[in-house]
């Protein structure tokens, strides 16, 4: 039997209706219950009620590529989102994504205390990413990536000293709304192994290109864009640590489930999801 949920639009209920509970969304992998965090189903459904109640999550962080690459050097892995943003609005208010601008400068800037509401922070890694940025901002400065496709992006990306898959990734996701590569960041590799549609065995650091093919198999499987699904896993996973920790088994440092599905308010309401500041959550996908 399929399953059915509703999508409340203003005074309209909107039915979404998806395969049974015990059909393969791919092979050994099934879809679901709609209600049950982190199914397939769970995801499919999520994707098209943001969609549905005009919820997209906004991927842009800068005006401009050299500003994309910037926001996302100068955030994800050991960086706070908070201190991330700060340090790129800083570097984009000096001007430095407009002009050519030497190492020495980007690190004086970058070790500079920065105001974060009212307190006073600093920077971590000023200066290796006064080196990776000096180095990206003069390739852009004196080539032209490709923007065939976002995997083109990507590749053109990764050739920069300190840009890795996920960095070009997110970069190229961001820029060009590419649907055909994936940003696999803990949240991401943990839903993957809950729902069933990364093998166990696969690791981020020597797989990333076999685990992006089975996420893009996966979001053509329940026909949705890879970049809305990923968006809105990442924001999921991020926001509910004390049920993704019990479905790890307690393990948050892990991605090696302890299968146990969890249950969420019946899908009727789901157009009643919480309102996640999208902006802010989405400017480090990578922690």
């Amino acid at each position: 039997m399929k399953q059915t949920a509703a999508v409340f639009v203003g005074r309209a209920a909107i039915q979404v209706e998806l395969p049974p509970i015990e059909a393969e969304v791919l092979p050994g992998v099934a879809w679901g219950a709609i209600e049950a965090f982190p199914s397939p189903a769970y995801w499919t459904y999520q994707v098209l009620a943001r969609r549905l109640i005009a919820q997209p999550v906004r991927y842009r962080l800068g005006q401009t590529l050299p500003e994309e690459v910037g926001a996302c050097l100068l955030g994800g892995h050991g960086i706070p989102a908070a201190i991330g943003l700060a340090a790129f609005h800083k570097l984009k208010a000096a001007g430095v994504f407009a002009r050519a601008t030497s190492e020495d400068e980007l690190l004086r800037l970058l070790s500079e205390k920065m105001s974060l509401g009212d307190r006073s922070v600093g920077y971590r890694f000023a200066k290796q990413k006064a080196c990776y940025l000096s180095a990206a901002l003069a390739r852009l400065a004196n080539e032209t990536p490709p923007s065939r496709s976002g995997r083109h992006l990507r590749d053109w990306l990764v050739s920069i000293p300190g840009i890795g898959y996920k960095t070009a990734s997110w970069i190229s996701r961001n820029w060009l709304d590419a649907c055909d590569v994936a940003i696999l960041d803990i949240h991401i590799l943990r839903a993957g192994f809950l729902a069933g549609f990364f093998s166990p065995e696969l690791t981020v650091e020597r797989d990333y290109l076999r685990l992006e093919e089975q996420f893009l198999a996966f979001s053509a499987a329940v026909g949705v864009q890879a970049s809305e699904l990923d968006a809105v896993i990442w924001l999921e996973m991020k926001s509910s640590p004390a049920t993704v920790t019990a479905l790890m088994g307690g393990h948050r440092n892990g991605v090696q489930p302890t299968p146990r599905p969890a249950r969420r308010p019946k899908p009727s309401i789901g157009a009643r999801t919480k309102n996640h500041d999208a902006d802010a959550r989405q400017r480090s996908l990578i922690e």
